[in-house]
């Protein structure tokens, strides 16, 4: 398995665990306003999801993609996207639907540019990690699982993971998040952050060993 496959594997892992609560309830009332427009085809839709995630979405395809002009043509592929997703489709938390759209785009883009460079660029760092990791797992995910067992291990990994160390990974293998960001995020170290990134892919490494046995 490549590193592109694994982090698109990973991509099924919603990436509300940030958002809980009161926060959770207060942006699906706003969402819910916006998902109505777009069920209307009324082009305000677009507008309000520009608006509210422009932030969110370019953050996470500038992670992928490295270039600024890239990032923005990300953005605006997911603002198109989510036109011609809603309807039919009706997320539950609108974010967490459109920070889906952005990443596969942006992987799609880091794909692409690499076949045209013939194998000169390079995946962003934190899917290498990932990537790495579950192909030293052993030779399962080619043979006998599917991309959607693999999402369903992840989840499930995820799942069983203190609130701090989840965030800590869907920053790092979600998001794309320097080592930096995360330790500034997190009020840590950059060494603290770096060993527990080491221990939770040995986690995931040992799990992924097991169910591949």
């Amino acid at each position: 398995m490549t590193e592109q496959e694994a982090a698109e594997a990973f991509s099924g892992f919603a990436e509300t665990a940030f958002v809980s609560g009161m926060e959770r309830s207060i942006l699906q009332v706003e969402d819910a306003e916006i998902i109505a427009l777009y069920w209307e085809r009324d082009q305000k839709a677009v507008e309000a999801t520009e608006q509210k995630y422009r932030h969110y979405c370019k953050k996470i395809a500038l992670n992928i993609v490295g270039c600024d002009e890239d990032a923005e043509e990300c953005v605006n592929d997911t603002w198109l996207g989510a036109w011609e997703s809603i309807p039919p489709a009706r997320p539950e938390v609108l974010g967490a639907f459109l920070g889906k759209i952005t990443r596969n785009i942006a992987l799609n883009r880091v794909r692409d540019r690499d076949r045209m460079k013939r194998g000169g660029g390079t995946e962003a760092l934190p899917f290498d990690e990932l990537g790495e990791c579950i192909a030293d797992s052993g030779s399962g995910p080619e043979e006998t699982a599917e991309a959607g067992e693999l999402t369903a291990l992840l989840n499930r990994f995820l799942a069983g993971l203190p609130e701090e160390r989840r965030k800590i990974f869907v920053c790092r293998y979600w998001y794309g998040d320097s080592v930096s960001d995360i330790a500034e995020r997190f009020g840590a170290g950059e060494s603290k952050i770096k060993m527990q990134l080491l221990r939770l892919r040995a986690d995931l490494k040992k799990m992924l060993e097991r169910e591949w046995r």
